[in-house]
């Protein structure tokens, strides 16, 4: 595995998708009135595609109006401070189509409010980058786990 300068783990492709797998709580960054906005959502990969749900209001309309977003999940053990990141980038849009809105009904992802209309987004997962925190790895030192 790839070391870089901050002594922080490179994780590939296939990694990236694998942790966004066993995580739900994630953050998705947007722009709204010319500013940014980090917002915490429940979330599922599905194939290759990030998935949330949300109602109507100012995640779902800055995120589906051909906006480019950021997406963040992560995983942090306190003690160790070991953890890894992933961050996606990509074009948001509201899942639309009948078919493809069948099959997300048994994906069971949540939202984060208790309530709402349930609207999908999705965010693929064409860009795509992490990293993991190994204590004690130097940059320019291999991992050899």
């Amino acid at each position: 595995m790839e070391v870089d300068r901050n002594g922080l783990q490179v994780l590939d492709r296939e990694e990236c998708l694998r942790l966004l797998g066993t995580a739900t709580l994630g953050r998705v960054g947007i722009t709204f009135g010319a500013l940014p906005v980090v917002l915490p959502i429940n979330f599922r990969l599905v194939g290759d595609r990030i998935l949330f749900r949300t109602g109507v209001g100012t995640k779902l309309d800055a995120a589906t109006c051909n906006a480019i977003v950021s997406f963040e999940a992560d995983d942090i053990e306190s003690f160790s401070h070991a953890g890894w990141s992933v961050v996606v980038t990509g074009e948001a849009r509201e899942v639309s189509e009948p078919d493809a809105l069948t099959g997300l009904e048994s994906a069971n992802i949540p939202r984060w409010a208790p309530s709402g209309d349930g609207r999908f987004v999705e965010i693929p997962t064409t860009m795509i980058s992490g990293r993991r925190i190994v204590p004690g790895l130097q940059p320019g030192q291999e991992d050899k786990r």
